[in-house]
């Protein structure tokens, strides 16, 4: 069995969900089920006696001791964490609370639970912790990509949180020996994608005939990795990663957030045509851009190709493909998610009029 936490968000549920497509090993699905954590994202999985749920807190320590000691599980893989750069700015005591004391408490938890193990299994126990680029702040234009070497320099309060959070994770590997892998990965992208994100929030508004609010110019960069790629270099580095290290997962995917609203309008225009005949792109909109807004983030992942193997599937183009087509079939989901906690935060962020004009560009480890 493995402990995953935030199980129920966006890349934790594509990743219990594909964890248990691929193999029988059961999950410990920890999550704390707050706006984002959603456990219709795992309706296919009800009645499985592989997944077992439990709604807590990371920072519930007792709780935490109590499932590890129950469960003895091999290995913890860490997604939960406040993950929206627009909410921190607006309020960062939650990724304070959960990012930081969070993780602090989740790996004391560990550690006291790894000692007690006999040495075959803490040999072969691992803590995963699932963390950002944005640690590593902002890219010149024609600046190389993150290396896992780059100095850390978060720029938002939602960055520092993750950034403090992996200095705790490789701290408590050098300090005290617990086996901790730790992956920065870029934009995450696909289906169970929380609205509030730029590529769900585009969708969405455009089949809603709601203004597409772009930030700025538009001209940020950023590199999108598909959600299912993510999860599948998560299990390889759980599979072969050394204790110790930092894998980059990256998609190759270097894209413009406007060439993005373009792409999703493009082929909305496509597969759901207006009524009206007329292209998705007259519904893009420009708003003021977001303080602080880092110009761009690229990741090198070649460090994890060279040692573990590991690629992404997907392109860009049949990854948004792929995504799109998720949103149109499953429209019950997107109803679901937008009910009262989500319209209450879009209405306190960006005021009742322009509810829909703050796209979040970047998916953090655990959205």
């Amino acid at each position: 069995m493995i402990l995953v936490t935030g199980g129920a968000g966006f890349i934790g549920s594509n990743f219990v969900l594909d964890w248990l497509a691929a193999g029988n090993e059961p999950v410990l699905n920890l999550d704390k089920l707050t706006y984002a954590g959603n456990l219709a994202n795992l309706a296919s999985l009800q009645g499985d006696a592989r997944h077992v749920f439990v709604q807590g807190d990371i920072g519930d320590s007792a709780l935490v001791a109590r499932l590890l000691a129950e469960r003895r599980p091999r290995a913890i893989v860490h997604f939960a964490a406040e993950s929206h750069v627009d909410r921190s700015i607006h309020g960062a005591q939650d990724f304070i609370a959960t990012n930081i004391v969070g993780t602090f408490r989740l790996l004391e938890a560990a550690r006291a639970y790894w000692l007690a193990l006999d040495e075959a299994d803490k040999a072969a126990f691992r803590f995963l912790h699932v963390s950002t680029d944005e640690v590593y702040g902002t890219l010149a234009p024609d600046a190389p990509a993150f290396t896992e070497k780059h100095a850390y320099e978060p720029n938002s309060p939602y960055s520092a949180s993750k950034a403090a959070s992996d200095h705790l994770a490789r701290a408590w590997h050098h300090t005290y020996g617990l086996p901790v892998l730790t992956t920065n990965c870029s934009n995450n992208y696909g289906p169970w994608h929380f609205p509030e994100k730029l590529i769900p929030l585009m969708i969405v508004n455009a089949l809603a005939g709601k203004p597409l609010p772009v930030y700025g110019d538009g001209q940020q960069v950023r590199d999108w990795l598909y959600v299912k790629d993510h999860c599948s270099a998560i299990r390889r580095v759980l599979q072969a990663g050394r204790a110790g290290e930092t894998y980059n997962v990256g998609g190759w995917n270097e894209k413009t957030n406007l060439a993005i609203v373009h792409t999703i309008c493009d082929l909305l225009d496509e597969m759901r045509p207006r009524p009206d005949g007329q292209s998705y792109r007259a519904q893009i909109t420009h708003v003021q851009d977001r303080p602080g807004h880092d110009r761009r983030y690229a990741i090198d992942a070649r460090k994890i190709e060279r040692e573990l193997g590991w690629r992404p599937a997907e392109t860009f183009d049949s990854g948004i493909r792929k995504t799109v087509r998720w949103y149109l079939d499953n429209p019950e989901w997107v109803q679901g998610v937008q009910s009262g906690a989500y319209r209450e935060w879009v209405a306190a962020q960006y005021g009742h009029e322009g509810g829909h004009e703050g796209a979040d560009a970047h998916t953090g480890a655990a959205s």
